[in-house]
């Protein structure tokens, strides 16, 4: 496991999935994690007892308000007067389809935009500004399968979503690298969450179908590499994108 020791480390969308048991494996590699949380504040607040106050923090935040991005990393850094790692996270998926009334389709658009993308680029420009500072920092994005080859007629909204975050963290490893500002963006397919498993379970033979690997990617395997790359071991793949989706898409 990547050593961790020492590092600040902002985990938005933390208090469960793929963000919970990001928390987990930053903390026992020996990160201080800062766990961001919207609406789920008791799910936040036991994971911060059951890996003690002294390496997690819980801090709430609703992302889908305008500015509510920046004042999050303001105060994550104030915990122990840096971050290290930023981790982005947080994200929605509502449905939303051509059939729809234009309001709720406009809504959809508007709130999962706000979330997915521009939550996650306000807090990259913190992330950015705030390293530049401190000689460099790490940044990572949690995009999806989707960014690349689509996804269904309800879900456009969530993959255009996630092609944004893809564009930005290329573009940030682009323009910041002599900075000392690294980014990577991480892409599952179906992940093992209590999000997802409603519909894992109603969909589980057409998805173990199209997964050559035969089963959705457990939650830890992402924060796996999130951790690996949150090291600093990998430099040099700074702009990559790492696809955890068991071949169901291959680049």
């Amino acid at each position: 496991m990547a050593d961790l020791t020492g590092k600040v480390i902002l985990v938005t969308g933390a208090s469960r999935g793929i963000g919970a048991a990001t928390a987990r494996t930053l903390a026992h590699a020996g990160a201080q994690v800062i766990i961001h949380y919207g609406r789920n504040a008791t799910e936040a607040q036991v994971l911060v007892e059951d890996l003690g106050h002294d390496h997690a923090l819980p801090l709430g935040a609703d992302l889908s308000q305008p500015g509510a991005a920046a004042e999050l990393f303001q105060r994550a850094a104030a915990w122990q007067g840096r971050v290290d790692v930023l981790v982005n996270n947080a994200g929605i998926a509502p449905t939303a389809t051509v059939d729809d009334p234009v309001g709720e389709w406009s809504a959809a658009w508007a709130s999962t935009l706000q979330v997915n993308l521009v939550a996650t680029a306000d807090l990259c420009r913190e992330a950015i500004l705030h390293f530049r500072e401190r000689g460099g920092g790490i940044i990572v994005n949690v995009a999806s399968r989707a960014a690349f080859r689509g996804d269904n007629p309800d879900a456009m909204h969530y993959a255009a979503s996630k092609g944004g975050v893809i564009a930005l963290t290329r573009s940030i490893a682009r323009g910041y690298a002599r900075e000392n500002v690294l980014a990577y963006a991480v892409a599952p397919g179906w992940v093992s969450t209590d999000m997802a498993q409603a519909y894992i379970e109603a969909h589980a033979d057409t998805i173990a179908r199209e997964i050559p690997l035969g089963e959705v990617v457990p939650p830890e395997e992402v924060a796996n590499t999130i951790a690996f790359v949150a090291s600093g071991l990998v430099r040099h793949m700074t702009g990559a994108t790492l696809d955890l989706n068991g071949a169901s898409y291959v680049r």
